[in-house]
């Protein structure tokens, strides 16, 4: 043994990049580092740009509740492989590694809680689970909140962030569609609203069917919204697109989008939206009717330039 060898254990092993936790962030818009924390207390907008970067369900749902309001519901529902469809990877391990990166068992989670201490089911999408692709249990679980917003009265918010269907269930996955708008459906007949809100992206099977059938269409600015790809279209017609095609701000000026609001603003707008829709007034305890006695009028609404939103 050398000399060298009876200190080895005693060497300071210095730590790789990949180890050092990262403490800037790099807009992918405007290429500007910046502090994680000031970013994350923005609800991860860029700070000199206003991007908005994507989030994962947690960091949304905290940006749109009460604090501690929300009840998760149906978080035992998994996929199966009813197919035993294989890619690149099996449809199985694909869950997997969905799973492990979120820690849910599918890209849609769903609960009940206040908005400004008013009752409403939420749904929200996760694209980092399978790019937030709509299958089975997705489809079962905004089913299921649209059936308790019946029972309950309440009204329906649906967050999208999606790819669209999820080919490794193929027809499964595009039945889905059907299913979920004649849900839909039954919430408008019994009066309730449904407000959905269309996050970066939006696109395929998702925009095709239930995140375009809200009785109020919300977008986040810059957010990625469509059906097929922009080099898709382009290819089939023969044409090239205009500027800003298929993004939040084009889609409002052409009529698909009622609102485009900054994530900063997103909650005092539902707030607002959600007692004017008159929701469950008749059913609420004496704390939810007296937050709702002191809601703005809705002349305040309407002209208070402070909430930022453009409306079409």
């Amino acid at each position: 043994m050398n000399f060298g060898d009876m200190f080895k254990n005693f060497r300071k092993t210095s730590s790789t990049i990949e180890d050092a936790p990262s403490h800037w962030i790099k807009c992918p818009q405007c290429n500007s580092l910046m502090y994680y924390k000031e970013v994350e207390n923005l609800f991860h907008v860029c700070p000199k740009c206003q991007h908005h970067m994507r989030i994962g369900q947690e960091v949304r749902i905290e940006s749109l509740i009460d604090k501690g309001s929300f009840v998760e519901f149906d978080s035992t529902l998994a996929p199966i492989d009813p197919l035993k469809f294989v890619d690149k990877k099996s449809y199985k391990k694909r869950v997997e590694e969905g799973e492990k990166k979120t820690g849910k068992k599918s890209s849609v989670v769903c609960g009940e809680c206040t908005i400004e201490g008013i009752p409403t089911q939420l749904v929200v999408f996760d694209f980092k689970f399978m790019g937030g692709s709509l299958g089975s249990v997705e489809g079962e679980k905004i089913v299921r909140s649209a059936h308790r917003a019946i029972e309950k009265k309440h009204a329906l918010i649906i967050v999208s962030a999606s790819g669209g269907a999820r080919m490794q269930e193929s027809t499964f996955s595009l039945l889905q569609m059907s299913k979920t708008s004649a849900a839909l459906k039954r919430v408008s007949q019994n009066g309730l609203p449904f407000i959905s809100i269309l996050t970066d992206p939006t696109m395929g099977g998702v925009s095709a069917s239930f995140a375009m059938l809200g009785d109020l269409i919300i977008a986040e600015p810059g957010a990625l919204i469509g059906f097929a790809g922009q080099r898709v279209i382009e290819q089939t017609i023969g044409t090239k697109l205009p500027e800003g095609f298929q993004r939040a701000e084009f889609l409002l000026e052409h009529g698909f989008l009622d609102m485009v609001v900054k994530r900063k603003n997103m909650k005092k707008t539902l707030a607002d939206l959600l007692y004017f829709f008159d929701t469950n007034i008749h059913n609420s305890n004496g704390r939810n009717r007296k937050i709702l006695q002191t809601r703005r009028r809705r002349d305040d609404f309407v002209e208070d330039d402070s909430l930022e939103v453009e409306t079409g």
